[in-house]
């Protein structure tokens, strides 16, 4: 084969756009021992190939089945959550305001909340103002 085709080929070789049949004989022309001085720099890289290609592993590969330790874990645990679950009697006493507050610490509690649901309406009513500019940005953002 002419030298002149050996460097197109490498040329396609190294822009990825070779055929199998290119890459073949390049492999072919690079076995030989005859190889242009200026190419012998890429005679390694195609033997590489062709020695790749003939290697084998031979060693047995132990297979032992995996544990799924996580699997049999998740199951026991929901198994203990299921019977403590089952099982769980509350006992809890009723108990009323009376018990734990005496009525004055009742009718602050009582203002306080009256107070902070008043704030809380105040605060609402702003909202409205905002739901006006949203309508109104809206319309102007969607006529086209």
């Amino acid at each position: 084969m002419e030298l002149y085709k050996i460097e197109k080929l490498i040329e396609k070789y190294f822009e990825a756009t070779t055929t199998v049949a290119e890459e073949e004989t390049l492999r072919e022309y690079f076995s030989k021992e005859s190889v242009a001085p200026h190419l012998e720099q890429h005679a390694p890289l195609f033997n590489y190939f062709t020695k790749a290609k003939e290697e084998s592993f031979t060693k047995q590969v132990p297979l032992k089945p995996r544990m799924n330790y996580l699997k049999w874990v998740s199951v026991a645990a929901i198994a203990v959550f299921m019977f403590g679950l089952y099982f769980y009697q509350p006992t809890l006493a009723p108990v009323t305001l009376a018990d734990e507050y005496t009525q004055e610490e009742i009718e602050s509690a009582q203002e306080a909340f009256a107070l902070l649901a008043m704030n809380f309406n105040k605060g609402t009513e702003q909202l409205y103002h905002l739901e006006e500019f949203e309508k109104t940005t809206n319309k102007f953002l969607t006529k086209k």
